[in-house]
């Protein structure tokens, strides 16, 4: 396919979306305040505005807030520090690492587990095909959190990442009495943010990409 000749011109759009997404920080620091369930709601319902496979949207919320977080916060911290000792760390460091994570996950404002269904996906026969299916699922709430991350960002709001559920997924479960169908993939921390995080540096383009263009 033939290139456009049209010049490249900058889109205030654009603009303001670089501005957003190269802004936003992993915030791990909040402070005490309540964040509003009608704003929860809102960035629930951006999240679901995510691209997924075959629109299945199988992406799953559960928004956890009060003396739930520090019951699934300790119950985390039994698989993690038992992981951490089979890795060779002594008790000592073991007990500080898991002692962070617990803090961070019991004091977020708000917890967002997101979790993936494959209820309404596809079903093959074969163990390659229903593994994409699986992995297409996967990517889709990838999607929807990365929309809820910059949501979180655009409304003043500090968010994190943690990939912690992928560990001890019955773990988390049984604290939340999920659904047999709901799969625990990341947990979001969500507040108003008590400092502005810290940028990390990125590879350049130029590091990641190869070029295919056809003369």
């Amino acid at each position: 396919m033939a290139s456009s000749s049209r010049p490249f011109t900058d889109h205030p759009r654009l603009a303001a979306f670089e501005a957003l997404a190269c802004s936003r920080r992993s915030i791990r620091r909040y402070r005490d305040e309540p964040v509003p369930r009608a704003l929860i709601e809102r960035l629930l319902a951006i999240a679901g505005r995510a691209p997924s496979a075959h629109n299945r949207q199988p992406w799953r919320w559960a928004v956890i807030t009060g003396e739930t977080r520090r019951r699934l916060a300790d119950a985390m911290a039994v698989p993690f520090r038992r992981d951490l000792l089979a890795d060779g760390l002594d008790e000592a460091e073991a007990e500080r690492i898991v002692a962070r994570s617990r803090a961070r996950i019991s004091t977020a404002p708000v917890l967002i587990l997101a979790c993936l269904t494959m209820e309404e996906m596809d079903t093959y026969p074969d163990e390659r095909r229903q593994r994409n299916e699986w992995l297409m699922a996967a990517q889709s709430v990838a999607l929807a959190c990365q929309n809820l991350l910059l949501a979180a960002h655009a409304a003043g709001l500090g968010a994190c990442w943690l990939c912690a559920p992928l560990f001890c997924p019955e773990t988390v479960r049984h604290v939340l009495d999920l659904p047999a169908t709901w799969e625990p993939q990341a947990l979001l921390t969500l507040g108003w943010p008590a400092n502005e995080g810290r940028d990390r540096p990125r590879y350049p383009v130029s590091a990641l990409t190869r070029w295919y263009v056809d003369t």
